[in-house]
């Protein structure tokens, strides 16, 4: 699930669990933060295309080095 640069997978168990615990706060994160824009009356297709700008706007760590 969590590809390398070369295409090969991921396979030490503490980055793996990193990872993962990373996955799971961000879902619930998102989850919540959704749900709080839909309930306060945004609209749901328009929270959901800020959420995909945000993630495309993110900037590699690596391009600070």
């Amino acid at each position: 699930m969590w590809p390398q640069a070369d295409g090969s997978p991921v396979s030490c168990t503490e980055k793996l669990m990193v990872l993962r615990e990373n996955w799971e706060e961000l879902r619930g994160v998102l989850r919540d933060a959704f749900e709080d824009a839909v309930l306060m009356g945004v609209d749901e297709s328009a929270m959901k295309r800020m959420i995909v700008e945000m993630t495309t706007d993110l900037i590699s760590p690596r391009s600070h080095m």
